[in-house]
């Protein structure tokens, strides 16, 4: 079976129902189904797009006909954290991700869309609920699916703890939002990517003017070894970064490539291309104007460029 492992959609629902169009897939007793493919969805349905209830139903709708699977990505995550009371709270008030605030203000700005359609619903608790059946990720016979990244170690970690299908429980969502909590680590990892603490005395100032001093980095490159290689950020900011090597014990993973391994989350632009021969990321900022990408794989090993569509641009 072909497989097509769709990007990050983020309440895009226009650009979703186009590019599974532009696919051949076509909608039969209430979901998009192929005669002989199924989509893989790498997770951030929600937040930033016009139409997050949709984009829930269309991709639920296809999971539940068997003609898609998904896993869950750092906004799926976000949501359940927001919607869990914290256990450990003071009041009822206290909830896993914080709803009071300075922080509590940047976590509702960022989740306002999602919240803007459902928040005081019972469809909130139907679709948290939802999110709480899908795995951190996936590894099919010949190829895997994660939404940031690929770590063996953090894998490894998670494993004996997570529900059925390789679900994060309730239970386990407490845990992974305390940061002291290796499972914190571990699940910020695969949902979040990877980041590694400046060396002492460097910082730098992101976007909004806050003052980092980790760096989230580019995990895929296995011939980059120091800071300005593989630093996520734009050249002009790398290159203010200390030019020696990372040192940060288990945060440079070293990927098997036995499989091709799609993953979302980072923003790219430009043109769809491959991060290796086996790596691909599929996500190409369509909740921030760009298309929705996905890549058609067909049992390949080594991948090949032309195989992405996007929303936008067709092939």
């Amino acid at each position: 079976m072909g497989y097509d492992i769709i990007g990050d959609v983020h309440g895009q629902a226009d650009k979703l129902e186009a590019l599974l169009q532009t696919m051949g897939y076509r909608k039969q007793a209430g979901a998009y189904r192929h005669p002989s493919r199924k989509a893989i969805f790498v997770g951030d349905f929600i937040d930033r797009g016009p139409r997050q209830v949709e984009t829930y139903r269309l991709a639920r709708r296809m999971v539940d006909a068997d003609s898609a699977l998904a896993i869950l990505g750092n906004h799926e995550f976000n949501a359940i954290a927001w919607h869990l009371p914290d256990p450990d709270g003071a009041d009822a008030g206290h909830f896993l991700r914080p709803r009071h605030g300075e922080l509590g203000a940047q976590n509702r700005h960022q989740h306002h869309a999602f919240l803007g359609e459902v928040e005081g619903t019972p469809l909130h608790a139907e679709i948290i609920d939802w999110f709480l059946t899908l795995p951190l990720w996936l590894d099919l016979p010949a190829l895997r699916v994660v939404h940031a990244c690929w770590h063996d170690g953090f894998m490894a970690e998670l494993e004996p703890l997570l529900g059925n299908g390789r679900t994060l429980t309730p239970e386990l969502m407490v845990r992974a939002s305390r940061a002291h909590d290796p499972v914190f680590r571990a699940v910020e990892g695969l949902t979040k990517g990877l980041e590694v603490s400046l060396p002492a005395g460097h910082s730098f100032l992101d976007k909004d003017g806050h003052e980092r001093r980790n760096v989230r980095i580019r995990w895929w490159d296995e011939q980059a070894h120091g800071y300005r290689d593989l630093a996520l950020m734009s050249e002009e900011e790398r290159n203010k970064l200390p030019d020696i090597a990372v040192t940060e014990t288990g945060m440079l993973p070293s990927y098997d490539h036995r499989k091709p391994v799609f993953f979302g989350h980072y923003w790219m632009q430009g043109e769809p291309t491959l991060q290796a021969d086996r790596m691909a990321c599929v996500d190409y900022s369509a909740g921030k104007g760009g298309p929705l990408v996905a890549y058609r794989w067909d049992g390949e090993e080594l991948l090949d460029v032309r195989n992405f569509v996007s929303s936008s641009n067709p092939n």
